[in-house]
């Protein structure tokens, strides 16, 4: 059964992953480094690993199996979670696949070379209330696309 996992530590839209998991009648694991506040439902489950660096990610990959979905601003742990056959989607709602991981990933190093060099300064754009739209448009379409290829 798909479950959406949610790297939960920083991510801005988990009140959204529960209305549509809520929705859809889909289990919710959210995996942090910290206890936090979570709403009362047997759908949604908290996983507190250890703080030890990739902890999270570590316990997502392991768990996070075949269209099951993925929320993470991560670059690296979507590419591990794709390499498993889950789907994985950033919270601006950008769709991370394996023809497109690749590219991302070298612009990913490409951009913290130029920070390392001093030629590129700041860091992502805000987070804004288009970008919480092109998630849960994004999410949808994931989770009826998955529907839709199962038996």
């Amino acid at each position: 059964m798909l479950k959406i996992y949610i790297d939960a530590d920083a991510c801005p839209v988990k009140n959204e992953v529960f209305r549509v998991a809520e929705r859809y009648e889909l289990d919710v694991i959210l995996v942090s480094n910290t206890w936090m506040k979570t709403p009362k439902s047997n759908r949604i489950q908290l996983q507190v690993v250890d703080g030890k660096f990739d902890a999270a990610d570590d316990w997502i990959v392991d768990h996070a199996q075949t269209d099951d979905i993925v929320i993470t601003a991560d670059i690296p742990l979507a590419s591990r979670c794709l390499d498993n056959d889950a789907r994985a989607l950033g919270p601006k709602g950008r769709e991370f696949t394996k023809n497109n991981i690749g590219d991302i990933m070298a612009t990913r190093e490409i951009m913290s070379h130029l920070r390392d060099l001093g030629t590129a300064t700041g860091g992502p754009a805000p987070f804004q209330k288009k970008d919480r739209s092109r998630f849960l448009q994004s999410l949808d379409r994931m989770i009826q696309t998955i529907k839709r290829q199962q038996p």
